[in-house]
């Protein structure tokens, strides 16, 4: 198997290791390794910001999966957990291959720009509190779900932190923490409009 060290990795291994109409969440995390929290948040971090997002709901479904993992590094639990109901959640094969060839134009610039860089902000205890950062996005990413685009900052956050812990480059937690804060000014924004549309 093709160890996941970087963006380009990543989608090799999704594209090469998946096969037929639909994938599930275990088809997914076998592709990448389920051993490790920084392939499976960089994964999760690439299908919310992909067109996997257009299937009704999966934003959220998302969003929860990336919560659950993220609340696992914040408690120093060594390898990744999700319930067997989660994993046999499954998406359209064609929206993953989408979302794939999009990105593969922006592939190389993103990983030439990765490298070691502060790790101790990789290594514990700092990554489970910039855990947190996950977490956040994984929460704002519910209410922004019913805008158009809103989840796309969360999903940019979630994203910056599996590459971080991924190539160790403490430098995109950074860069994790200032996605964040735009979502954050995103969601104050909008706020009143989804409160308006829930009925509160």
């Amino acid at each position: 198997m093709t160890q996941v060290h970087n963006l380009r990795s990543l989608l090799h291994s999704l594209e090469t290791r998946t096969t037929g109409d639909e994938v599930t969440i275990a088809d997914l995390l076998d592709a990448v390794g389920r051993r490790s929290y920084g392939p499976v948040l960089l994964l999760l971090g690439f299908i919310a910001i992909s067109p996997l997002t257009l299937v009704p709901g999966a934003n959220w479904l998302v969003a929860l999966v990336t919560l659950i993992f993220a609340m696992q590094i914040v408690l120093g639990l060594k390898y990744p957990w999700l319930p067997k109901r989660a994993l046999k959640v499954s998406f359209p094969r064609k929206y993953l291959l989408t979302g794939i060839n999009s990105a593969e134009k922006h592939v190389y610039v993103v990983d030439q720009i990765l490298k070691p860089r502060l790790i101790f902000l990789t290594q514990i205890p700092f990554i489970n509190i910039a855990a947190l950062v996950c977490v956040a996005a994984a929460l704002i990413t519910f209410p922004l779900g019913l805008v158009p685009f809103g989840p796309l900052l969360p999903g940019l956050t979630i994203l910056f932190f599996g590459l971080a812990l991924t190539a160790r480059d403490g430098v995109v937690i950074l860069l994790a923490m200032g996605s964040l804060a735009g979502a954050t000014v995103l969601l104050i924004r909008i706020l009143p409009r989804v409160m308006n549309f829930l009925g509160i």
